[in-house]
């Protein structure tokens, strides 16, 4: 003879937890311990994205996940971001510098590091320097 449970789930009288708050819950945990922090994570995306895109496509992936940067970051990131657009430059369209470029050329660079996340003052510096910055060679 077979109990009358067997093959029925565990059952209480009292009402299934929400999982929403469970989870909330479990992420405050986490963040208390310091498992979880918003500043790392900040920090881990910058460095991973600042060698191929612009300040502009960084702030916009972090603010995606509701992350902000401070103060600090966003200063190093905007003391950088010149550099880094002609680094971009440079290994997209070699080292051509001083070459004659037409404006359809011209015109595909822009759209390149303005799509990267690159500010206009700077995509319209990198590409009508033709990729040299203050430190190369005239």
């Amino acid at each position: 003879m077979a109990d009358e449970g067997e093959g029925e789930p565990y059952r209480t009288d009292s009402p299934a937890p929400d999982p929403k708050i469970e989870v909330e819950a479990i992420l405050v945990w986490l963040e208390a311990l310091g498992y979880l922090s918003q500043q790392r994570f900040a920090e881990s995306r910058i460095t991973a994205r600042q060698g191929r895109f612009g300040n502009l496509r960084i702030r916009q992936e972090l603010q995606q996940h509701g992350v902000r940067l401070d103060a600090d970051a966003m200063h190093a990131l905007q003391a950088t971001e010149e550099q880094r657009a002609r680094e971009v430059w440079r290994k997209k369209y070699g080292q051509s510098v001083g070459a004659v470029i037409d404006t359809a050329a011209r015109a595909r660079q822009v759209r390149f590091l303005s799509g990267r996340g690159f500010s206009p003052e700077i995509v319209r510096s990198v590409v009508l320097a033709g990729g040299r910055g203050p430190d190369d060679d005239s």
